[in-house]
C-alpha cells in the first residue's frame, strides 16, 4: 500500500501487480485497497452561495460571465420585473423551449444572482462553487431564474450556467459501487458536499463520476436529479 498526497488529498493506491492480480474482481479489489475517502472541494467562503449586504454600490457592467467578459448591454430588456418573466407553457421554457424546471451547473468560479433578469437589478447572492447543481425555474430573454438545493437563488446569466449535469452528495462517507447493487464492491466514499459529475440514472440508482472515480450511489442520496427522471 503506497499513499500519495495529491493537493492535500491523500489517496490509497493499492500495489495490485505486487498480489499478481493482472485483472482482479470487484471482491479482490474490495479485499485488497480500501476505498478511497473523497471529500469536498475546499471553499474560498464557508457556504456556495454568498449573500452581498445591503445597501450595494452597483458600477455598470458588474456581471461576471465565464470568459472573463461583460455582457452585451443590448442582453438586458429595459425596465424588467421578475412577475413579468415567463415560466412557460406545459413546462417548456419560452427562451430555449427545454423543459421547466431542468438542471443544470455553475459554469464560472463566480456567479452574481440578481433580483431580476437584468443588471439594473440588485445582486442578492454570489454563487462561488463552480459545477455546483443549480434548478432554472423560470426564463426571460438571456437571463434564467435558478435557485440552489437550499432554494437560494435569483437571476443569473446564461452565460454562467451549463447543460454539464452534476449532482450534490447529501450523505456523508456515502459509498460509491462498481454496480447498481448494494452487495457490490465499493469503489470510494464521499463525504457530505462533493460535487459529482452525473453520468446516468436507473430508477433507483445513479452513476456518478468525481475525483478520476467512477460508480453508482443510490438515487435519494443526491441533489440535482429529479426522482422520475432519466438520465442517459
Amino acid at each position: 500500500m503506497k499513499n500519495i498526497r495529491i493537493s492535500g488529498l491523500v489517496l490509497a493506491l493499492s500495489m495490485l501487480g505486487s498480489y499478481g492480480l493482472a485483472n482482479p474482481t470487484d471482491e479482490a479489489i474490495s479485499s485488497i485497497s480500501p476505498p478511497a475517502i473523497i471529500p469536498p472541494a475546499l471553499l474560498t467562503e464557508a457556504s456556495a452561495s454568498v449573500p452581498v449586504p445591503s445597501p450595494q454600490p452597483e458600477p455598470a457592467q458588474q456581471t461576471v460571465l465565464a470568459s472573463g467578459e461583460e455582457a452585451d448591454p443590448a442582453d438586458d430588456p429595459a425596465d424588467v420585473h421578475p412577475e413579468t418573466a415567463l415560466t412557460g407553457s406545459e413546462g417548456i421554457g419560452p427562451v430555449t423551449k427545454l423543459p421547466l424546471p431542468r438542471y443544470v451547473s455553475l459554469k464560472a468560479s463566480k456567479g452574481n444572482v440578481r433580483r431580476g433578469p437584468s443588471r439594473t437589478h440588485r445582486i442578492d447572492w454570489v454563487f462561488t462553487r463552480r459545477n455546483m447543481p443549480l434548478q432554472v425555474t423560470a426564463e426571460y430573454g438571456h437571463w434564467r431564474r435558478v435557485q440552489d438545493q437550499e432554494g437560494v437563488g435569483g437571476w443569473i446569466h446564461h452565460s454562467l450556467i451549463s447543460g454539464v449535469r452534476t449532482v450534490l452528495i447529501r450523505t456523508d462517507m456515502l459509498e460509491m459501487h462498481v454496480r447498481p447493487q448494494q452487495i457490490s464492491a465499493t469503489t470510494a466514499k464521499l463525504e457530505l458536499g462533493v460535487i459529482a459529475r452525473l453520468d446516468r440514472c436507473m430508477p433507483e440508482w445513479c452513476r456518478v463520476s468525481v475525483a478520476g472515480y467512477k460508480g453508482w450511489i443510490p438515487r435519494d442520496t443526491i441533489w440535482g436529479v429529479d426522482p422520475t427522471e432519466t438520465v442517459d
